[in-house]
């Protein structure tokens, strides 16, 4: 698929760094219902490229030792993998602590889901580190509902819990987010099971945004090493990638009943971290295949990882 005008030596450059592992992978969501969504096999196992054995070791920089955009590759790559799917994606990376974002695709921003757990329970633990430990473990590794709206709740009012996390988003670099919970009631959401927050536009541009600096602000390890622990049947997309720490949502749309998948995170490599967007919306509308989208969408990134800049916080 690669267009590289030296395709068989970046192979087998990148064969001879590059381990496999195999790893099972399943499904997550402030989605529509937490247990009670659709879930995808816990049984499929697939290889994948073992993240941070990448050529990035020896020669950070290879690409350019051949005349090649460090990107070049995965836009190609990743262009072919777009024709062959019916429907829209997006995907996003930069960097930890970098500020150049690289995105591809065509889905653009929609519903946060459930991905605005992370800001949400940074800003709760900051608030109460001792007493919302617990509904942050249930609200990151098992996406539970009811423990995020508790965590929003401890926050104050609506508007208070919404500033407490925008100033989150702010603190990140993203001074575009409005959180939703700030003007969204459950009255007036057509889906039950979208708690308001939930219900928060968020760019891909601004998630990665977010997600690169996350690993460089205060308190933020904790829901790192949450986002380390997601349960086995919530690990679609990047949990197929090994050390990966990640969140996912996902949720129908209200008038047509069709799924989109959203998840971010960090992918590891020797170089440092890359933090990493994507998103999903099959023609189809099935939750499955848009899980199967962001697995495909994983999996081209482990191809490419010896291509992809880590990073680390200043």
């Amino acid at each position: 698929m690669s267009t590289d005008p030296i395709p068989a030596c970046r192979k087998a450059i990148a064969r001879a760094v590059t381990a496999a592992t195999l790893l099972a992978v399943s499904a997550c969501g402030l989605d529509s219902g937490g247990s009670g969504a659709p879930a995808a096999d816990p049984n499929a196992i697939v290889p994948v490229a073992e993240a941070g054995q990448g050529i990035s070791m020896l020669a950070p920089n290879l690409p350019e030792l051949f005349g090649l955009p460090q990107t070049a590759g995965i836009a190609a790559d990743f262009a072919d993998l777009q024709a062959g799917m019916e429907g829209r994606i997006g995907l996003a990376f930069m960097p930890v602590g970098g500020s150049e974002i690289t995105q591809l695709g065509d889905w653009t921003t929609g519903i946060a889901w459930s991905t605005i757990k992370v800001p949400l329970a940074l800003a709760a633990l900051r608030h109460d580190p001792t007493g919302m430990r617990s509904l942050a473990e249930a609200a990151i590794t098992y996406s539970d509902n009811d423990a995020a709206q508790t965590l929003w709740n401890s926050l104050g009012s609506d508007n208070e819990a919404a500033d407490a996390v925008q100033e989150i988003l702010h603190e990140a670099g993203d001074d575009t987010t409005d959180i939703g919970g700030r003007h969204t009631h459950l009255a007036q959401l057509g889906n039950d099971d979208l708690i308001a927050f939930g219900a928060t536009d968020w760019a891909l541009s601004d998630q990665v945004r977010f997600a690169a600096a996350l690993p460089c602000m205060p308190r933020a390890n904790s829901v790192i090493s949450l986002m380390s622990e997601i349960t086995p049947s919530q690990s679609w997309g990047l949990g197929r990638l090994f050390g990966t720490e990640f969140k996912g949502g996902w949720g129908p749309d209200d008038d047509t009943g069709f799924y989109t998948v959203r998840q971010f995170g960090l992918v590891p490599t020797l170089a440092g971290p890359v933090a990493v967007a994507l998103a999903a919306e099959p023609a189809s509308g099935s939750f499955e295949d848009a899980t199967d989208m962001l697995d495909r969408m994983a999996l081209l990134l482990a191809d490419h990882l010896q291509d992809l800049r880590g990073g680390i916080c200043d």
